[in-house]
């Protein structure tokens, strides 16, 4: 296994990686048409789910987004690759924080915030950048991989610049350890929760979805201020954030209301760029027990 790993890791990812990015994009077109048109990876799960959002749209229309949703997702990929290269100028030349003035304001009162965002757009590269661009020391929630070689060299890809992954399973034991230092940390915020009985229950893009309640739970535990990151992409390649406050009183909001705000927020850019989000991933595998 390790020497495959190595196999993979030098002999494929590094050399695409080093292409420059005109090339890179050609790749995506190639794995575009591989991806899509021959093998036909998750067409049913991203078909069923495109479906049952958006009722209203007819078959040709959900074809578009469709089509439009895997070219996205080839670019993500092939960034993704980019992401073990990149240097500090390109990244940030590509991934502009619009206002960090926003999040400033509260590193200057001492206050921690939590940024919640989704699968939207290049998400990989926002967590990579963050670093440079705001004052906090930024941290970011995750999965850890099964593959102990490729976990590590995904910790090394996005904390080069500073950006500090922290387990799920530590997410109590982080936030304690931490309390008394300006952190920013990034909570994805679509993602399907694991226990259907230990999440938030709302409407998202017209189903009944769990959500998992992280992050209201430690901005009230810790009266921690919530900026929602809003990715708009400009152009292939290039992407820009803005935050915008959810709250900075999250102990005075009403149960849910944090986790219906920041979602509905995401909602709110995945209607109108649906092609933009990751459609792939089966959101909906589980249904709230009556």
């Amino acid at each position: 296994m390790i020497v495959v790993n190595l196999v993979i890791y030098y002999l494929f990812i590094i050399p695409i990686s080093l292409l420059p990015f005109r090339v890179l994009y050609l790749v995506s077109d190639f794995l575009y048409f591989v991806l899509y048109r021959i093998a036909g990876y998750r067409t049913v799960v991203v078909r069923s789910n495109l479906e049952h959002s958006f009722p209203e749209k007819s078959a040709s229309e959900i074809k578009e987004i469709e089509k439009a949703y895997y070219h996205h997702l080839c670019d993500v990929v092939v960034e993704t690759f980019k992401s073990f290269s990149i240097g500090e100028k390109e990244i940030l030349k590509r991934m502009v924080v619009e206002n960090p003035e926003l999040p400033d304001q509260y590193f200057h009162e001492g206050r921690s915030v939590l940024l919640a965002g989704g699968h939207y757009n290049n998400w990989e590269w926002i967590a990579t950048s963050l670093e440079q661009q705001i004052k906090h020391k930024t941290f970011a929630l995750y999965t850890p991989l099964s593959n102990k070689f490729f976990e590590k060299k995904m910790q090394q890809t996005r904390g080069k610049f500073g950006l500090t992954m922290v387990s799920i399973k530590k997410t109590a034991a982080f936030f304690e350890e931490f309390k008394n230092i300006p952190t920013a940390t990034i909570f994805g915020i679509d993602q399907s929760p694991r226990n259907p009985d230990r999440c938030y229950w709302m409407d998202f893009l017209n189903q009944e979805t769990g959500v998992l309640f992280g992050l209201e739970k430690y901005a009230k535990e810790y009266n921690y201020p919530v900026l929602f990151c809003a990715i708009s992409k400009i152009k292939r390649g290039y992407y820009t954030v803005r935050f915008s406050l959810v709250t900075d009183q999250p102990q005075e909001s009403l149960h849910g209301s944090i986790i219906e705000d920041t979602t509905q927020r995401l909602e709110q850019q995945i209607i109108a760029h649906p092609e933009y989000w990751l459609w792939s991933h089966k959101r909906w595998k589980h249904k709230r027990i009556k």
